[in-house]
């Protein structure tokens, strides 16, 4: 998906919050009807949900049964990961396919801060983190980078700007863990080698490149004393190499998701959001191509619709978080073989325009009624060989 430090920042900073943002109890309604208007038929649109598995998602997973009229087929996995090879199970269930990708990250009122949600069913309702998989894998390089910051210094000696990096940072033959893009760093040599002006006991001391300090400013380089480089190593400065295992599902989707963008998410004023939004921008590009392939939705139509589902945590007296959408794309195809793309403001435009009211909505309490006062109707289980 990212092929450059250029792309990175031009696809996260194309994925806009402020201003995109829809209540689940707006966006539902919006998405049925702007799926009837597009040739949808009422009663026969088997939705699809790939969210993450938290607790704090079953409310979008309610409107979305009453506004469908059928519960969502389940085509996620932990993390908002979608399962490809569920494309066809979910398109022999139905005759219109619709199908809603969504990360999901929390959100505190009170602080104003991303990933963490009040979990009325622990003993305090305490808060913790959410999504608990993103914050998982994103620990192991958040640990990383914190060493990095701490261990990176600025001095300034004379008219000297000097950077002190540690030996284990430094080290290039290392399985794993965080590599300085140095020669943004360092200051080359007049032979335009990147050569440590003195080793130390446990570091190696260069010549600071004058890029760094213009970008740190040269104020900031305390006379004869030493300060880390901080949040001033930017996400330009480093990457990451890790060996990505299996987790208990499989292939870890989602760490392969984010690695590419692993110094851009650390290094975020909000990690767990950044993280989110990268998953979901992944995880549409990966999953429309194989969407696009599946002979199961050939001669169908289907919205796959993907975007991040904001959690606020439920006040006191509410059952369910108020969740809100904000869409990133959506691909669209018709039974006659017609398709198009909507990127995130045409994508908007369109459910705005679409009405908040929806004729078709289901009651949900007088269906589970119906269902408690039906006619029992009894199961006859086959004999058992040599019972008799």
């Amino acid at each position: 998906m990212f092929s450059s430090n250029t792309d990175i920042r031009r696809t996260l900073g194309d994925f806009h919050i402020e201003g995109m943002i829809l209540r689940y109890s707006r966006f539902m309604p919006k998405l049925y009807n702007w799926c009837k208007s597009l040739g949808f038929e009422a009663g026969k649109i088997v939705p699809s949900r790939a969210f993450c598995s938290d607790e704090s998602q079953g409310y979008p997973i309610i409107l979305i049964a009453k506004h469908f009229g059928a519960f969502p087929f389940n085509h996620g996995r932990v993390g908002g990961i979608v399962s490809t090879g569920r494309h066809g199970p979910h398109a022999a269930h139905g005759k219109d396919m619709l199908i809603i990708q969504a990360s999901h990250v929390g959100y505190d009122p009170q602080t104003g801060t991303f990933g963490t949600y009040r979990r009325l069913q622990t003993e305090h309702n305490c808060n913790s983190t959410n999504c608990g998989k993103i914050s998982h894998t994103l620990a192991w390089y958040q640990q990383h980078y914190n060493f990095a910051k701490d261990n990176i210094l600025l001095e300034k000696l004379g008219e000297d700007f000097l950077i002190h990096i540690d030996n284990q940072i430094l080290k290039q033959d290392k399985a794993e863990g965080l590599f300085l893009n140095l020669e943004l760093l360092v200051e080359p040599d007049s032979n335009g080698q990147l050569t440590p002006l003195r080793s130390r006991s446990t570091a190696k001391t260069y010549i600071a490149a004058e890029s760094l300090v213009q970008r740190v400013g040269s104020e900031r380089w305390p006379q004869d004393d030493t300060i880390t480089i901080g949040d001033d190593l930017s996400a330009e400065l480093f990457r990451f190499k890790h060996e990505i295992s299996d987790d208990i599902e499989g292939p870890n989707r989602l760490e392969q998701n984010l690695l590419p963008a692993m110094s851009w998410i650390v290094t975020s004023p909000e990690p767990m959001l950044t993280a989110a939004q990268v998953n979901t921008q992944a995880e549409f590009d990966r999953n429309y191509r194989s969407i696009v392939n599946e002979p199961g939705y050939q001669g169908k139509n289907l919205v796959f619709i993907a975007g991040l589902n904001i959690d606020i945590s439920p006040e006191p007296g509410q059952l369910f978080p108020l969740t809100k959408f904000v869409p990133w794309a959506a691909y669209v195809q018709t039974a006659d073989g017609s398709h198009r793309m909507l990127e995130q403001q045409q994508l908007f435009d369109v459910l705005q325009q679409q009405p908040d009211e929806n004729p078709d909505s289901i009651d949900l309490e007088q269906a589970i009624h119906i269902m408690e006062e039906a006619r029992e109707v009894p199961v006859n289980t086959p004999q058992r060989p040599g019972k008799g």
